[in-house]
Formats: structure tokens, C-alpha cells, sequence
């Protein structure tokens, strides 16, 4: 009944109590204008201490562009970065679903083989760092596996109006090979999180759901199917809501194997522009609307229930 507690506690103090939204008080506006003074007091310093000439005019022109030749306002880098950053996220985080489902289950399962595999999975993802792990897998899935399996070939064979769905999707075909190996990357790894939140919502259920769902005379993959995982599941989607949000702020790590997602455009416009504190000052500013606005969608579609539950 601990983990029950536990996953009370995450939910309200992450959401608010009840799914309700707090009220802003006198405590959060001090704080909030200790923050716009610290923000003031850094603006200060880099303009002083570093005589550094703040340009935001550059900025405009990465978001959006007009194009010569149709004259329309094409989506520039910072754009482009957003939306391959978003769709990196929903797959991985896809993954991580699967994953981190069927080994948080073998958690819980009566065979111990099933749980050394769980708690192996989990103990060597967890302690790794997701740079290392980015890099091993990126070499091996990506120069071994998906090279044996011909992705490429497919992909470059496809027929124009399937390639442009790939590229709506995923991204262009010519890099389609290193988005599938960040994809499964960081599936794995935040894998790794969610069988820990899936393995506690389901040991937080009473006994007495196994033993019911027993006398009726259910398989144990009915009991899960039918008994156990939905209760589980209504009791840690505050939880996952969570991972998914930090799924999206984890994929910025894919920047290192040149997946150009947020960060990896961040750093090749700030190449180019030299402008430093311009670039990722506005890289922070989309990371976070980007997570806001997914934590404001997440907020209204999880039952209020799931809170308390």
C-alpha cells in the first residue's frame, strides 16, 4: 500500500490536488520576481562583464522564410528542428510504452527468470549514461542491423508519394536510418523508467484483485488484461504524463549523432551567426513551450479521477 501512497502524493504535488489548478499566491509572485531580478542581473552582467552586443534581429529569419521563387513563407531551421524534436519524442515515447510495459510486467511476474531479465534491463539502462548508450547504439544498430536488413535500399525505392509521408512523419529518407536508431535509443531508455512506474502501479493494487480475479477462474494474462492493468494504468498516468515530458526534453541528446532536431539546429545556426546567448536563450524558450503546452494537453485529458486515484 506504500507504492499507493506514493503514487497519490506524485499526482497531486505534480498536478495539484485533485487535478485542480493552484492558485497563484504571494509566495509565487515573490519568487517569481526573485527570478525576473536574478534573469535582469545576468543581462547585466553578460552586457557589462563581457561586453557582449545583443542582436535579436537575427532571430526572426530562422523561424520562418519567404521563398524566391512562390514567394510563400517556408518553415526555416528553428521550425523544422521543432517538428523533427516533437516527432522524435512520440515515437521514442511510443516505444518506451511497449517496452517499458512488458518489462515492467515481467517485474511482477511468479517466474524469476522473467524478473532477473526485468531488474537486469533496468539496473544497466538506469546506469548508464544515455550519452554512451546514444553512442552504442547508434554505431551498432545503425552501421550493423539496419544495414543488414537493407533499410536504406527500401526506403530510397519507395514510391514519391510514400516517401512524402515518410518525410511528414519521420524525416527526409536520406536520414531515415539515424532516426530509427535514435528512435529505438531513446525508446530503451526511457524505457527503463517507465517499466519502474509500470511495475509500482501494479504492485500498488490490493492482493485481494489477484486473488478475486483467481477464484473467478481467469488465466493470469486475463487477470492482467482484464483486472490488474487497468487499474494500474488509471493510477500512474500522472507518472507517464511525466516521462513523456521528459522524453521530449531527453531528445535533445540524438544532437551528438547529427539528428537535426532542436538542440543540433540550435548549434549549427549559432556556428554560422555567432550569436550565443541569442540562440540558446530562444533554443530554452521553445523547449519549454513545447513542454508547457503538452503538460497543459496531458492535464485536460487524464481523467481528474487518475489524481486521486
Amino acid at each position: 500500500m506504500r507504492c499507493q501512497g506514493d503514487f497519490k502524493t506524485q499526482g497531486k504535488s505534480r498536478w495539484g490536488h485533485g487535478g485542480s489548478v493552484k492558485k497563484i499566491t504571494a509566495l509565487d509572485l515573490i519568487l517569481a520576481s526573485i527570478a525576473g531580478l536574478f534573469l535582469l542581473f545576468l543581462y547585466f552582467r553578460i552586457t557589462q562583464g563581457l561586453h557582449y552586443r545583443w542582436n535579436w534581429s537575427v532571430i526572426p529569419q530562422f523561424f520562418l522564410y519567404r521563398a524566391g521563387e512562390t514567394g510563400r513563407w517556408v518553415p526555416n531551421l528553428l521550425i523544422r528542428g521543432l517538428f523533427t524534436t516533437l516527432k522524435l519524442s512520440l515515437w521514442s515515447s511510443g516505444i518506451a510504452l511497449f517496452v517499458g510495459s512488458l518489462i515492467g510486467i515481467m517485474g511482477t511476474s511468479k517466474r524469476l527468470l522473467f524478473r532477473l531479465i526485468s531488474r537486469f534491463y533496468v539496473e544497466v539502462i538506469r546506469n548508464i549514461p544515455p550519452l554512451v548508450i546514444i553512442f552504442i547504439f547508434y554505431y551498432f544498430i545503425g552501421s550493423q542491423i539496419l544495414d543488414s536488413l537493407g533499410l536504406d535500399l527500401a526506403v530510397r525505392n519507395l514510391s514519391p508519394g510514400i516517401k512524402r509521408l515518410l518525410t511528414l512523419l519521420s524525416v527526409p529518407p536520406e536520414r531515415f536510418s539515424a532516426f530509427v536508431s535514435a528512435v529505438i535509443t531513446l525508446g530503451i531508455y526511457e524505457g527503463s523508467y517507465i517499466a519502474e512506474i509500470v511495475r509500482g502501479g501494479i504492485q500498488s493494487l490490493d492482493r485481494g484483485q489477484w486473488e478475486a480475479s483467481y477464484s473467478l477462474g481467469l488465466s493470469r494474462f486475463q487477470q492482467l488484461r482484464f483486472i490488474i492493468l487497468p487499474q494500474a494504468f488509471r493510477r500512474i498516468l500522472p507518472a507517464l504524463a511525466g516521462q513523456f515530458i521528459s522524453a521530449i526534453k531527453d531528445s535533445s541528446i540524438v544532437s551528438v549523432i547529427s539528428i537535426q532536431e532542436l538542440t543540433f539546429q540550435g548549434m549549427e545556426i549559432m556556428a554560422s551567426t555567432y550569436r550565443t546567448f541569442e540562440i540558446w536563450i530562444t533554443i530554452m524558450l521553445l523547449y519549454f513551450l513545447l513542454t508547457f503546452l503538452f503538460s497543459l494537453f496531458l492535464h485536460r485529458i487524464i481523467p481528474e479521477k487518475s489524481f486521486g486515484a
